[in-house]
């Protein structure tokens, strides 16, 4: 450090200068060393111009007395940063950051900090400078992918999403979508720093994640769905807060309405309310409020929960009764959710007799009778790892509680009338009679006449879903939900 102690130091255009020259260095097997030991010197001798310079934010008016001294270092730090866009000399240090002494890697992170700081009155030249330049922020949007300075990268870009338009940025950059493979990575250090810029990103600025999510909808929900039914622990409960605090903000109105009208997404949070982590199970319960609040939902949603409102109110009751004692909003967000699963109605299946012909053996055809309530299917369900692959898959019974009829076998059901609603306490909805509007114009109006009639038809046709069948629990007593794979009601 003997430099610092001549008689004519450099200025800081000529250190910047002399920086970018070294760091051209550092790719030259012969130079290498030599360059990394000038690039750490001189990236000192700016430190310490930084470091010496007053807080230029809180300079904004006549009031504030600044010495000569302080004049002085002020304009050195103007003349530093002019140095640093005119030379690109940032984009190098960047590039080359795991190459730099490890040292010399906190100097830098400094220099980023004090330029992203620096501001004329209401203007910040540095956030013009890099949205001029998207390509430094798309370095630092690589930081997860270079283990060596992960980190560094990872703190210069959070830094830098304070500002709206690095922001705005880092959401019109196809490498966002990285990030959420990133947060499914098996390195704890990878995933939880790219989970903190991602959260970041989506959070702190409203109107442009808004925005972002809204062009992107279904494509956002599918990553975000990956997230929540990822077997690591800190992903998984990160990823499920991330998205309560997505759909809970006011700006995020369409998400909401999206992702709580698809009966999958109900599926996926009933599965975690019974996930073995008791967290894990507050934070789906703070998603699955939402579902039940909402005063529009769509049929598919609906019949899930009504079909499923025995089990659920027998699992909610006993849902996390200690934290009764300490959370008032918790207890009044819990009974608002029980009340409102009550005034769903319940369901009865109506015992129908259908007739087959059969041949006997001396050739004579019998008529056979079959009930409705003998009648078996194979019972199917689903896990949240197989959501993850990509598909709900069939597995083998796992659970009694919140159990999935077979499709194909309940096609077979369709050209009977069912009586699927019946007359709950306060004496809500004693029937409906759906056709499916999309089969013709007769149905539309079949549907609207019995809709707005007094007295409606105690029968229900298949629509583009199947319709549900109750099937009871095989215990009474067994409490619903005691496993940490469920499965679900499917229409």
């Amino acid at each position: 450090m003997a430099f610092l102690f001549k008689r004519n130091p450099k200025t800081p255009a000529e250190l910047v200068h002399a920086l970018g020259e070294q760091l051209g260095k550092l790719d030259s097997p012969g130079d290498r060393r030599k360059a990394r030991e000038e690039v750490s010197r001189y990236l000192d001798s700016i430190r310490n111009i930084i470091e010496s310079s007053p807080d230029l934010k809180e300079i904004k008016g006549p009031e504030i007395i600044v010495s000569s001294s302080s004049h002085s270092t002020i304009d050195q730090i103007s003349e530093l940063a002019q140095e640093v866009y005119s030379t690109d000399v940032l984009y190098l240090l960047l590039s080359k950051l795991s190459n730099i002494e490890f040292d010399a890697r906190k100097n830098v992170i400094a220099l980023f900090s004090s330029l992203l700081r620096r501001r004329i009155g209401e203007h910040s030249p540095t956030i013009d400078y890099l949205t001029s330049r998207p390509q430094i922020i798309g370095l630092l949007l690589e930081g997860p992918n270079i283990s060596e300075v992960s980190l560094n990268m990872g703190s210069m870009l959070r830094e830098a999403l304070r500002y709206e338009q690095i922001s705005c940025l880092c959401l019109s950059s196809p490498q966002i979508w990285k990030y959420f493979g990133y947060c499914r990575s098996d390195s704890f250090e990878k995933s939880t720093e790219a989970f903190s810029t991602l959260s970041m990103i989506l959070t702190t600025h409203r109107k442009p994640a808004s925005d972002f999510i809204q062009v992107n909808m279904e494509r956002f929900i599918n990553e975000i769905n990956k997230l929540i039914v990822y077997p690591n622990y800190v992903t998984k409960r990160e990823s499920i807060k991330l998205l309560s605090q997505l759909i809970l903000t006011k700006t995020n109105y369409n998400l909401m309405t999206t992702y709580v009208n698809s009966p999958h997404n109900l599926k996926l949070i009933m599965i975690l309310l019974g996930d073995k982590s008791r967290n894990i199970q507050l934070e789906a319960f703070d998603v699955f409020k939402v579902f039940v609040a909402n005063p529009r939902k769509n049929r598919a949603t609906r019949d899930i929960l009504i079909k499923n409102r025995d089990r659920l109110l027998s699992f909610l009751g006993d849902f996390h009764t200690d934290n009764s004692k300490y959370d008032d909003t918790f207890v009044a967000e819990k009974t608002f959710v029980l009340d409102q699963i009550r005034r769903l109605p319940r369901i009865r299946p109506k015992i129908y007799q259908a007739t087959r012909n059969t041949i006997e053996g001396n050739g004579v055809i019998q008529n056979e009778v079959r009930n409705n309530n003998n009648r078996t299917s194979m019972e199917t369900t689903f896990s949240a790892e197989s959501v993850f692959e990509g598909k709900l898959e069939p597995l083998k019974k796992l659970h009694p509680s919140f159990q999935v009829d077979n499709e194909n076998n309940l096609n077979e059901q369709t050209h009977h009338e069912q009586n699927i609603y019946t007359e709950n306490e306060e004496g809500e909805l004693r029937g409906s009679v759906y056709l499916d509007p999309k089969r013709s114009a007769k149905n539309v109006y079949t549907n609207a006449r019995h809709a707005l009639s007094s007295t409606v038809s105690p029968s229900l046709k298949n629509t583009s879903v199947s319709p549900l069948i109750q099937k009871p629990l095989d215990d009474p007593k067994q409490t619903p939900l005691s496993s940490s794979s469920h499965s679900v009601e499917q229409l």
